[in-house]
């Protein structure tokens, strides 16, 4: 079963250097490598990391060759011009097309059941366990998709707002809907976002969100390859900044029936670099669970 990384955004928030390769752990160690140790111990056993091919070599000499011992690990790559049929990239866009896009290219590596997770968030160990036992437990099902739900409240920057996927469930835990919200902040009272007069709109900090830790089946590929298509079709000219996103072409697959997707309630506190600011608190929080225990030095010594 494969961990795919999304690695290939550009990060504009978060400055200059590359966030996903940013050093985090006391002994120098990136975030998506604890994800990486959190997924091996729940049962994955392949890395496929989507990035841009001028940043293949940096990802080999910083995480990928040191995780390659560990499982075997795989390169995908998200650009601009890998567009389908005989469309062209609008001059002047320099953003990547979205997390749809990222997952998209991975169509001719990936055959089995598959998790996906963002290589500059951090997620804890409980949410990789739920979603490998779930996806092991329906094999290859068509549609049998499954989420990390985190609780708003856990997922919120001290340091600026967040875009976050809001989701609703029924009552037999699927997920009936995802909302991409964006300018969430962090209030006293809990989480708001602007409102058209400029004032905060109160949101429930204990909202279920979406932060990309899906689980999928080989069948989200055709979805995504058939929807990109329509996207690029109606994007409007001098539009470069719309995005493809993952969360979006779900919430269709479910809305049209032909995907049901069990939202996995996870109590862990997310934390990861949106901003350069957000750094020395995710270092803090990594030394923090070193010296409790959580994590041992070095980090894959227990695998």
């Amino acid at each position: 079963m494969d961990l795919v990384i999304m690695a290939a955004g550009i990060g504009s928030r978060f400055g200059a250097g590359i966030k996903q390769l940013t050093p985090v752990g006391p002994g120098g160690e990136v975030i998506l490598e604890y994800s990486v140790h959190d997924a091996l111990k729940a049962g994955f056993d392949r890395v496929v990391i989507v990035t841009r091919k001028e940043l293949e070599k940096t990802f080999h000499e910083m995480v990928g060759d040191r995780l390659s011992k560990l499982c075997p690990v795989e390169y995908a790559f998200q650009e601009l011009d890998d567009l389908p049929g005989k469309r062209r990239c609008p001059e002047g866009r320099s953003k990547p097309w979205g997390t749809g896009q990222a997952i998209l290219a991975c169509k001719d590596l990936v055959k089995g059941s598959f998790a996906i997770i963002n290589a500059d968030d951090y997620y804890g160990k409980e949410a990789f366990t739920l979603l490998h036992d779930y996806l092991a437990e329906h094999g290859n099902k068509p549609g049998a998709y499954c989420m990390a739900g985190f609780i708003l409240g856990n997922t919120l920057s001290d340091n600026g707002s967040v875009t976050r996927g809001i989701c609703q469930a029924d009552e037999n835990g699927m997920l009936t809907g995802v909302v991409e919200t964006h300018d969430i902040v962090k209030t006293a009272d809990g989480a708001a976002v602007p409102g058209e007069n400029g004032a905060l709109v109160p949101v429930d900090p204990k909202s279920l969100v979406s932060m990309n830790l899906w689980g999928l089946t080989p069948d989200i590929f055709e979805v995504l390859e058939k929807g990109f298509g329509e996207f690029l079709d109606n994007v409007k000219e001098g539009d470069l900044k719309s995005e493809y996103l993952l969360p979006t072409v779900i919430d269709e697959t479910i809305k049209s029936g032909k995907a049901g997707v069990k939202v996995l309630t996870t109590n862990d506190k997310w934390f990861g670099v949106t901003y350069a600011e957000d750094k020395q608190t995710v270092i803090d929080a990594f030394k923090a669970l070193h010296d409790a225990g959580v994590y041992g030095e070095p980090l894959f010594g227990d695998l």
